[in-house]
């Protein structure tokens, strides 16, 4: 067997354990009574309507516009796309084509306080609008939640629009490097053909000269003109980071609605389950570890202590990929089959563990040494392992395929079932993938490196006779 140095062990273990728990409780601070986010936990998690209720909405067309089918359509498709693109998968949104109307169900924001219904509907419902202005004179100045100053509402030379937000085609986020050649997060703009042309003419007479980028009232950018784009192609600079870059591009492509929307009614809905029942599954669950860890730890020894360690890895990457820890991964909106799919997963991760444990164990008792049953009990429970999970893998995407935002089934099951069975397939997609990582390689290196102390090198450690 390939000996693993020493450190390692420690070095894995720490990683995994202050990993877990920045995952789990996020890091923050406050500048004066703003809080700013370094990195997303539980607490930022947006939780479905089952558990901490959300908003009921009833929109129409303004004005008394008599919409035709496709655009009640195009509607509900720009308001599901803004949605999705803001993390909130749990959400139900019906088109009633014969009223004129689209019924939206969507849970509340992760740090809702007011419990504002129309502040919530805005959110969703509000008609965007991308402008390319004269300058950047502004009239007010506010500080953002993250810290950071947001210029609003444009004045003086700002009041000329130069172009809107019609003349892009599609955006896209992505990366580049400035002089310095540190990476820069950018907003990738396709013109049209009509933006093509006059996106020239306003870089010919700008050019040198400030160019501000508006959604709304709001400042995004404010680059200074380089040179004549006739290409239709351009890019919107600023200091975005990943997720502001990808939330940006998001809302451009969202782009405005067909129409005007007004609020016919709305209300807020009711949790079915409730923040009460979350905090016992909760109490639930850190008991439900406890006497795991003790039965894996009385029953496989070293083995169980470095499975522990992997569970809990694994539970930190699964909250990751929920909470929006890592900035190249949005947010999700969490519902009760979506805990019910990181329960299972967990479940899964356990039985990697128990195979590789158990496998280790029957070859201590077949006469190995110990280098040697470690070796054979690694590399005959991984094909056993690896089925397992890609059988859970593969059913898990096709939920998603069928549940998720594309509808496919739609028909035959109804829309009200997306949510709620995409977020099971979603989170628990999100634990297998973390078991591979934590529980198969991770587990693997500081089982292999702790075998190399001296005072543990004792068969009955790892699960053999005591005389071993």
């Amino acid at each position: 067997m390939k000996r693993v140095p020493k450190p390692v062990f420690f070095i894995v273990a720490l990683l995994i354990l202050a990993f877990s728990f920045t995952a789990i409780f996020g890091v923050a601070y406050y500048n004066g009574d703003n809080k700013v986010t370094v990195l997303k936990g539980i607490g930022d998690i947006r939780w479905g309507i089952d558990i901490r209720g959300g908003v009921e909405a009833t929109f129409r067309p303004a004005d008394g516009y008599d919409a035709t089918d496709e655009e009640l359509e195009s509607a509900k498709s720009i308001i599901e796309l803004r949605m999705v693109s803001q993390g909130i998968t749990d959400y139900e949104l019906y088109a009633d084509k014969g009223n004129d109307r689209i019924i939206v169900r969507f849970p509340w924001k992760s740090d809702e306080k007011t419990f504002d219904a129309v502040a919530a509907i805005d959110e969703i419902s509000s008609t965007a609008q991308l402008t390319f202005r004269s300058g950047k004179s502004y009239a007010t100045t506010e500080v953002g939640s993250d810290g950071e100053y947001v210029y609003k509402t444009p004045t003086g030379e700002s009041e000329t629009v130069l172009m809107d937000g019609s003349a892009v085609k599609s955006a896209t986020a992505g990366y580049t490097r400035d002089k310095n050649g540190d990476a820069q997060y950018i907003v990738s703009l396709e013109l049209n053909d009509e933006g093509a042309k006059t996106f020239a003419s306003v870089t010919e007479e700008y050019y040198g000269k400030t160019v501000s980028i508006w959604m709304d009232d709001l400042m995004i950018s404010a680059p200074t003109v380089d040179g004549v784009v006739t290409d239709g192609h351009a890019q919107i600079t600023g200091n975005f980071t990943a997720e502001t870059a990808t939330a940006l591009a998001n809302k451009i492509n969202a782009g405005a609605l067909p129409f005007h929307l007004e609020t016919a009614n709305y209300g807020s809905v009711d949790p079915s389950l409730g923040e009460n029942s979350l905090v016992a599954m909760g109490y639930a669950g850190i008991i439900a570890f406890i006497v795991i860890a003790l039965i894996m730890i009385i029953f496989y020894r070293l083995p169980g202590f470095i499975a522990i360690i992997s569970l809990i890895g694994q539970m930190g990457l699964s909250i990751a990929a929920v909470s929006g820890y890592f900035t190249t991964i949005p947010s999700f909106t969490m519902t009760l089959p979506g805990i019910a799919g990181l329960i299972l997963s967990i479940g899964m991760g356990v039985d990697c563990n128990v195979i590789t444990a158990e496998r280790i164990k029957e070859e201590i008792k077949g006469g190995r040494t110990l280098d040697g049953a470690l070796d054979r009990g690694t590399k005959n429970s991984l094909s056993a392992i690896i089925d397992g999970n890609m059988t859970v893998v593969i059913v898990s995407l096709i939920l998603m395929l069928v549940f998720g935002p594309a509808n496919i089934l739609s028909i035959i099951f109804g829309e009200s079932t997306t949510g709620t069975i995409y977020a099971f397939g979603f989170t628990l997609l999100v634990g297998v993938i973390s078991n591979f990582i934590m529980g198969i390689f991770f587990s693997r290196v500081m089982l292999r490196s702790i075998a190399g102390f001296k005072p543990l090198r004792k068969k009955w450690l790892f699960g053999g006779a005591k005389n071993d």
